[in-house]
């Protein structure tokens, strides 16, 4: 394949961001209501809430385009990720800054004030972030975008509209990634071509957001003249499926040094994805079936441990060892 032709200097997330409420991927129930909102000029205070790539920060930023005229966007738009801007002195000094501005010269432009991951900011700057929701005039709106609402306050939630975006079905995924390479002119292999989005779609998790990232990193890293799907796994932090295979083996056999020994030798390893890849298997391991659910919080348990940055390596090494544990050897 000719890779020069291929403009990789872009992001394609970027490059294929949704301009309108139409191009939005499967979210009918929120956008028609947004619609709504926007025609009516009555916006109100709003909270985006729902998994990672399902359009949120899309809405978002579609509905300041919609609201705000294109002269006045970038005066009138502050856009944020909140996870680490928006402490105390930021909230003191820039937000408030800008949302009296318009107090301070008369002016009653609407301005939209967009926070991302909005779950991530501290409960204390949160109260200070609500007094300025609560008392703020009626031509300054906030959108805040966040994965987990159950991590914002319920002063902030109850002054929001709150908006749920659902997690993407496969074939939703899988018909804009066969877009992205139809505009892009990808030469993908016919006979794996099925595969390949397959492969896509279970790396994502069901992220939009992360498939088509892994879609332009196999072109940048030129894995579609020669197309093998491990390579996909791999350079997405999951085990190839050869690797894979050998550590199921040495896991019903019990041998926990052979895991072990196994399991050192493996680079670039994505614990979370792990955690993924040994879920779906979880049915095949012949675990005791008293112990099944056990296991399965046990897993839930762990990925909560390297989600707060506990070391990955031992949080899995004791997940093979309780595996291990309460895998029957059928004599």
């Amino acid at each position: 394949m000719n890779y020069t032709l291929i403009d990789l200097e872009i992001p394609w997330v970027e490059k294929y961001r949704p301009n309108s409420f139409d191009e939005i991927v499967s979210q009918n129930i929120a956008i028609n209501n947004l619609k709504d909102f926007v025609k009516s000029g009555n916006m109100p205070h709003m909270i985006f809430t729902g998994p990672a790539g399902t359009g949120k920060t899309s809405t978002a930023l579609i509905i300041a385009k919609n609201v705000i005229k294109k002269q006045n966007y970038f005066a009138n738009v502050l856009e944020l990720n909140a996870s680490d801007t928006v402490r105390m002195d930021y909230v003191r000094n820039v937000i408030k800054g800008f949302v009296n501005q318009n107090l301070v010269v008369g002016d009653d432009t609407l301005k939209v004030i967009i926070l991302d991951e909005a779950d991530n900011i501290p409960k204390q700057v949160q109260q200070a972030l609500r007094r300025i929701i609560e008392k703020t005039s009626s031509s300054v709106k906030f959108i805040l975008i966040c994965n987990y609402i159950n991590r914002i306050i319920d002063p902030i939630i109850s002054r929001c509209a709150v908006f749920r975006f659902a997690k993407l079905p496969k074939e939703k995924i899988i018909e804009r990634l066969m877009f992205i390479s139809e505009q892009e002119k990808l030469q993908i292999p016919q006979t794996q071509a099925n595969k390949f989005y397959e492969a896509l779609f279970f790396v994502s998790g069901g992220d939009l957001r992360k498939a088509i990232n892994t879609l332009q990193m196999s072109v940048a890293l030129e894995l579609l003249d020669n197309l093998d799907l491990n390579e996909i796994l791999k350079i997405s932090g999951f085990l190839d499926d050869s690797t894979l295979e050998k550590l199921i083996k040495t896991l019903q056999s019990k041998n926990f040094e052979g895991a072990r020994k196994l399991f050192m030798t493996i680079e670039n390893l994505d614990g979370r994805n792990f955690l993924r890849q040994m879920m779906e298997r979880l049915g095949g391991l012949n675990i005791e079936s008293s112990n099944y659910h056990k296991i399965v919080a046990f897993i839930g348990e762990i990925d909560y441990r390297i989600s707060q940055g506990a070391d990955v390596k031992i949080q899995l090494l004791a997940l093979i060892g309780e595996l291990i544990r309460n895998i029957k050897i059928d004599i």
